[in-house]
């Protein structure tokens, strides 16, 4: 049967190449000579074709639609301007399969055929396909990941994820190298108010904008992310919960990416919600409010999980832990629970929070942390972290444990992968 291919290109390459496709005897054949960006991705939605031949020059041509090609089964074959080698690097970050120049004759257009139906047999995936050097045409290359990704979530109540993902970020940032915290919580993002930067700084939404642009890069980041301490960088969330748009998960997705190679951490507090909205869900073009947390979680080494420690706290934990189970996220796991205090879990609250933890989510080495208010008050009116401003607390000392797991567990996993690499 033959594969449809969609050409979405500009100028006299597109007849070349239109030729070429129909002179493979069948195997190929176009489906739809689309016009703008628009008809390119209907088409695709609507299983017109396998294969889309694009201008690196396209109007509108980004990150988020190139992921929409992926999503819907398309191969997407970028075709560059030599004039204009920018172009091509732009379509690199976008994650096009296949990156070729232009065909200027027939054999040029032969060999773009031949790179589609070897970038259509290898193993798709629901992203920016793998990059490395295929025989007959220049495919993305990896990028190399030097730092670790660790995400600070917790079911809905306010448990603490910010207080834990700021604190958190700047222990990893005294102990063990540079960190940069990321606010991603699409419904009440507070990390600038907490450290004491300004609404308007830019932060991860410029970020992600250059991200889906194909611009964003470690330069480029460093500048979004202000040095709030020695090693510590902050990239601040949209300023008001009704600009959650402003950050699609597959401009994220390269947002990660590129943090790696800023930070030796990144440490990102999400939101609270995991659930895909069945409205939008008809729509696959539309954006997802909850796709900041799921991405940020999907690119975690370790996800941090936050309760509070009052019987609402723990129930409300036990479950959201089966549901990050169920969703296939954060397999490998630091539970933190938050404000432990015997006014809310009886005479010996350690002991009452790890039994229900252990009996109803099989969490034996759950981290509790204290609720030591007046330290907490201080450091928030100061907008100053635990550490520079009660280092002697116990919510702090115990936040220190928990980023001494988090590093452990790190570690430990490169030196696992080292030694499977020998």
């Amino acid at each position: 049967m033959s594969v449809g291919v969609l050409c979405a290109v500009r100028g006299t390459a597109e007849s070349i190449i239109v030729q070429a496709v129909e002179g493979t005897g069948g195997r190929l054949s176009v489906t739809r000579r689309c016009a703008d960006l628009t008809e390119l991705l209907a088409a695709a939605e609507a299983g017109l074709g396998r294969i889309a031949v694009v201008s690196v020059d396209l109007d509108l041509l980004d990150r988020e639609s190139v992921d929409v090609l992926h999503r819907a089964g398309v191969t997407v074959v970028g075709v560059g301007d030599p004039s204009r080698p920018w172009l091509a690097d732009r379509m690199r970050a976008y994650g096009v399969d296949v990156l070729t120049d232009a065909p200027a004759d027939e054999a040029g257009a032969d060999e773009l055929v031949l790179g589609a139906l070897a970038a259509l047999e290898r193993p798709a995936s629901t992203g920016p396909r793998p990059e490395g050097p295929a025989p007959e045409q220049p495919v993305v290359a990896p990028r190399e990941v030097d730092g670790a990704v660790v995400a600070v979530w917790g079911p809905t109540g306010a448990p603490g994820r910010t207080t834990v993902a700021v604190n958190l970020a700047a222990e990893l940032a005294a102990a063990s190298g540079t960190t940069l915290l990321v606010d991603a919580d699409t419904y009440g993002g507070s990390v600038a108010q907490v450290v004491g930067l300004l609404d308007e700084a830019p932060g991860l939404a410029a970020a992600a904008r250059a991200a889906a642009q194909g611009t964003l890069d470690l330069h480029h980041l460093a500048r979004l992310a202000p040095v709030l301490a020695p090693d510590l960088r902050v990239l601040s969330g949209v300023s008001r919960a009704d600009r959650w748009p402003e950050l699609p998960a597959s401009s994220l997705d390269a947002v990660w990416s590129v943090a790696r190679g800023l930070a030796r951490w990144t440490v990102v507090d999400c939101g609270f919600c995991l659930e895909s909205d069945e409205v939008l869900t008809f729509d696959t073009r539309a954006p997802q409010r909850n796709g900041a947390t799921i991405s940020a979680l999907e690119a975690a080494d370790v996800v941090v999980v936050v309760g509070a420690a009052d019987p609402v706290g723990i129930q409300r934990l036990v479950r959201g832990l089966g549901e990050l189970t169920d969703l296939g996220l954060g397999t490998t796991r630091v539970v933190v629970v938050n404000r432990v205090r015997a006014s809310v879990a009886g005479p010996r609250p350690g002991e009452a929070v790890a039994g229900a933890l252990a009996r109803y989510a099989g969490v034996t080495d759950a981290h509790l942390v204290p609720d030591d208010r007046p330290a907490l008050d201080a450091a928030l009116l100061d907008a100053r972290t635990l550490r520079e401003a009660v280092p002697g607390s116990p919510a702090r000392r115990a936040l220190a444990g928990v980023a001494a797991r988090v590093d452990a567990i790190v570690r430990s996993a490169v030196d696992v992968a080292a030694l499977a690499a020998r």
